[in-house]
């Protein structure tokens, strides 16, 4: 995968980009961690600088969600999108619609030639639902 990308095989970028495949969604603390129990010391601009890299030539794609720090995943390529739990912070994926891609069909695009768009689904995962009471999740709103 590196060499196809016109990267360099290092034993860092090889350590992230296997912890990347082996926790989506995780955070540049929990990447480290994992580099760490595979190579041992490693510094964090180290990790910092490969995940540049790594999202650069598209091989990782960055999120960052409202309110949380960025997180990378190893699914690139494709338009899906994400749900997050407002509780728990937890993450996953939520494919594109089947067929045409609505999303990628903006109102105006302003000449714009759109690519990709981040559609992020909030909400609260089955273990938070059912940890709060039904009368507490309604909208005081109403």
């Amino acid at each position: 995968m590196l060499r196809g990308v016109s990267l360099r095989v290092t034993r860092p970028r090889v350590a992230v980009l296997s912890a990347v495949h082996d926790h989506p969604h995780a955070d540049t603390t929990s990447i480290i961690g994992a580099v760490r129990a595979d190579l041992g010391e490693v510094s964090h601009q180290a990790v910092y600088d490969v995940l540049s890299a790594l999202t650069t030539a598209g091989l990782v794609r960055r999120i960052e969600p409202k309110g949380s720090v960025a997180r990378y995943e190893a699914r690139v390529g494709d338009n899906h999108h994400h749900v997050v739990c407002r509780s728990c912070g937890a993450i996953a994926d939520v494919d594109c619609a089947v067929g045409a891609a609505p999303c990628l069909t903006a109102s105006d695009d302003h000449g714009f030639t759109i690519e990709e768009a981040e559609v992020i689904y909030w909400g609260l995962c089955p273990e938070c639902s059912t940890a709060i009471p039904s009368d507490s999740r309604k909208d005081s709103r109403v």
